[in-house]
């Protein structure tokens, strides 16, 4: 683990969240509000390393891997996919933050970490001060306005739901080859400086754990069944968190769909923009942009005291 690096004033602590699942955390700063980060695939902590460490002057800070990602539990999936659903890492994470000493916090996430944050405020609003969500829109919206471009770019979403074990057995063996092949795929050639040969080796050796890759393809697989089921039902709430949405210019989502127009029918509270020269990876591809408007963001609703 590289946390020593990236994370030096960071605890790293394995948080017991029952049912035999521990949620890798770090925790940082001593603040009296607190910032939840959750990554995306197919990485982990590290996603987080730019930018929660200039934070915790002001912020106790939280960065978990989630269940089946980097180092957290990879429980096996249950046939109907539930305890990957993001209803229950959803959970996780406000069990993380009770045992922390926290029933309020600031939720930020990137990919598949934002959809974990926008699962946790559909059903537990009281427990957001405000969120951040990170070149995404909501997965029901993605499925259901699928063409050629966005099955072609985002091949993986179609790839991972299949069962039988078929993305476990094809990707083991092969994560070195995968985590480049979705990196260059993924970010703008102009970031590509930004993620060291340490930081894609942490990322490979994740994701050469077999349990990584069943855990991932079961966080599809949950997205495109049960997920869908709950996303059906809550079509009709309107989110009173306010949101931060933030997505790459130069990314599929930003190319494909209006993001800030399709959140304002979701939410009563949004801001965000497109950042130019970045792709999907928007934490790592531009931090300093996403610093800088993140802060802006959590004072704006900072909890008066």
């Amino acid at each position: 683990m590289l946390i020593k690096k990236y994370f030096p004033k960071f605890v790293n602590k394995l948080i017991d969240v029952g049912e035999n699942i521990k949620i890798n955390t770090l925790i940082g700063g001593h603040g009296k509000e607190a910032v939840v980060f959750l990554h995306g695939h197919p990485e982990n902590y590290l996603t987080w390393r730019f930018i929660a460490p200039k934070l915790t002057s002001k912020y106790s800070v939280i960065i978990t891997d989630l269940r089946g990602y980097g180092y957290s539990t990879k429980p096996q999936g249950l046939p109907d996919h539930s305890n990957y659903s993001k209803r229950v890492m959803a959970d996780d994470v406000i069990k993380v933050m009770a045992k922390l000493g926290f029933t309020k916090f600031h939720l930020v996430g990137h990919d598949r970490g934002a959809r974990v944050c926008h699962r946790l405020i559909m059903d537990h609003p009281e427990k957001a001060i405000s969120c951040t969500l990170m070149d995404i829109l909501p997965t029901y919206d993605m499925y259901h306005d699928t063409n050629q471009e966005f099955a072609t770019k985002y091949w993986h979403w179609f790839f991972y739901i299949q069962n039988n074990g078929l993305p476990e057995k094809l990707l083991n063996g092969n994560a070195d080859f995968f985590i480049r092949f979705n990196l260059q795929l993924k970010i703008n050639p102009k970031t590509k400086n930004n993620f060291s040969e340490d930081v894609l080796q942490e990322y490979i050796k994740c994701f050469s754990d077999p349990m990584t890759i069943h855990g991932v393809s079961e966080d599809y697989r949950a997205s495109a069944t049960i997920d869908m089921k709950y996303d059906i039902a809550d079509r009709t709430k309107i989110i009173k968190t306010p949101l931060l949405v933030l997505w790459g210019a130069n990314g599929v989502v930003g190319n494909l769909w209006n993001v800030l127009a399709n959140w304002k029918k979701r939410a009563e509270n949004v801001a965000g923009f497109g950042i130019k020269e970045c792709g999907h990876l928007v934490p790592e591809e531009q931090p300093e942009i996403v610093l800088e408007t993140l802060s802006t963001f959590l004072e704006k609703y900072k909890t008066k005291n």
